[in-house]
């Protein structure tokens, strides 16, 4: 029996020293996994990210855009923006194409202090070829272009980064859709670098203020003529002299104050900002011109609920510039551009026009530019699927008289004799478009605008023609020009 029980308890010892060793062997038991949770405390689309407090949405569009005509203002390469589109001849195209992608990340945490936000939205797109000049290697290559248009943080009243312009009316330059280049108020679409504070006093109502890097704005600032430079080719392209801005010396300065309730919204929006030229000629000792500054106000009105239908809206603004032309004729409006039609009386016609917030020449002060301007547009939802909507814009801008001057003195050297010089312009942009939306979040478009250069020059010149336009060296008369474009628009929303 000893023999027997000094077995079994050997036995046994070993079965628990074997057992021992593969409990050994075993893997940990692993971690349970964290699913993403809905964050409901911001709106639909929020998660928690896994192991923090902290919740983020992704978002975004995809875009296919055909425009048709050769003078489109859909912000493609076109009569506004590159040398061709106004040029009316084999050089301009007839239809532009555009695909985009726009990719935006929004995270928010809940802190003692409140939320913490951080926002980017960036933008990839592949736009249409240009031909500039009768060369056919002058041919502009397609390429991808990356956009930031928002890339900011807000904490506690503050917004520190790139956003849009606390000037801006809310629909920027697009009251109901319609063309990159309705002038009449500011647009900061693609974003401005800002550090701006927003108090709100309940009730939708709210007050900011901001110190804003125009110069980071697309396409920056308006031009600073420098007209002793200017040339006879230049003038004939709408560029008056040279672009002479110095260096930075302060932000712009902007507040506004706003009311947004149920019935619509209303804002009133000021600005400040620096003239602050280089120097008259090359070199230090020529000397320079004091800074100045320049100012504008806006007007914004937003009607809702009004009888025609549910969720249909008015929108209207109205602005006022002296030095600030950029917060009429808006970032997406070109500075300088021309446009080409027939004529009876000479080779062809011609309008050109050049925006400017000041001119000087050598040894005078900063002339201010001042322009006004309206823009407005209905929108009417005949059902959840169709929308159709009406828009326009008209903005004026004038030189005063020393700078007129100083302009006037170089059309004098291409002048037809009988011909008035007359810097000033009117252009207008009215339109219609259409949306339907078959299911939610897809959309098609199709937008038609008209355009007018209400030029104030009058006669003919003798230009020096334009080499980039194929435009010879001729006798062009001096007319009012129209362009019609149609955006066709197919987007996905996500």
């Amino acid at each position: 029996m000893k023999v027997v029980k000094s077995l079994l308890l050997g036995t046994a010892a070993t079965l628990i020293a074997v057992g021992g060793a593969q409990a050994a062997d075993l893997p940990v038991k692993a971690k349970a996994v964290e699913y993403v949770k809905v964050c409901s405390l911001y709106g639909a689309g929020f998660y928690y990210m896994p192991g923090t407090d902290t919740c983020i949405k992704l978002g975004g569009y995809l875009r296919a855009d055909a425009l048709l005509g050769g003078t489109g203002d859909y912000g493609f390469n076109n009569s506004t923006t590159s040398a061709n589109g106004g040029s009316n001849n084999r050089l301009t195209n007839y239809y532009y194409s555009r695909a985009r992608f726009d990719f935006n990340v929004d995270t928010r945490t809940a802190t003692e202090y409140g939320v913490v936000r951080t926002y980017a939205d960036m933008v990839f797109s592949y736009d249409s070829t240009n031909a500039t000049g009768s060369n056919p290697s002058a041919i502009s290559a397609s390429s991808a272009s990356l956009g930031l248009y928002h890339a900011f943080i807000q904490f506690a009243g503050f917004t520190f980064g790139r956003t849009v312009s606390i000037f801006d009316a809310p629909w920027q330059s697009y009251p109901a859709g319609g063309p990159d280049t309705i002038p009449g108020g500011s647009n900061h679409v693609n974003g401005v670098n800002q550090a701006a504070y927003t108090a709100d006093f309940g009730q939708g109502i709210t007050a900011s203020i901001a110190l804003q890097d125009e110069t980071s704005a697309n396409n920056g600032q308006s031009n600073l003529w420098n007209v002793s430079s200017g040339t006879a080719a230049q003038f004939v392209t709408g560029v008056y002299g040279a672009n002479d801005w110095g260096g930075t010396r302060s932000p712009d300065i902007l507040g506004n104050v706003r009311v947004d309730q149920a019935w619509g919204l209303a804002q009133l929006s000021v600005v400040g900002h620096d003239l602050h030229a280089g120097y008259y000629g090359a070199t230090e000792p020529s000397g320079h011109p004091s800074d100045k500054w320049g100012w504008a106000v806006q007007g914004s009105l937003s009607i809702k609920n009004i009888p025609t239908g549910a969720g249909d809206v008015i929108n209207l603004q109205a602005v006022y510039t002296d030095g600030a032309t950029r917060y009429n004729f808006q970032s997406l409006f070109p500075q300088s551009f021309f446009m080409f039609s027939g004529s009876g009386t000479a080779y062809q016609s011609t309008g050109f026009a050049g925006l400017a917030d000041g001119v000087f020449g050598t040894a005078t002060g900063i002339d201010t530019v001042k322009t006004w301007g309206v823009r407005g547009g209905y929108t009417h939802n005949w059902s959840p699927n169709w929308a159709s909507a009406v828009y326009g814009g008209y903005a004026q801008l004038k030189y005063g008289n020393t700078g007129k001057a100083l302009i006037c003195t170089n059309f004098a050297t291409i002048a037809v004799a009988g011909s008035t010089c007359n810097p000033d312009f009117n252009f207008g942009v009215i339109g219609v478009n259409t949306v339907w939306t078959p299911v939610k979040n897809l959309a098609f478009t199709a937008d038609l605008s008209w355009s007018r250069l209400d030029q104030k020059y009058s006669g003919a010149i003798n230009s020096p023609g334009i080499a980039s336009a194929a435009k010879p060296a001729a006798v062009y008369e001096l007319k009012d020009q129209n362009s019609v474009s149609m955006l066709l628009r197919a987007q996905r929303n996500f």
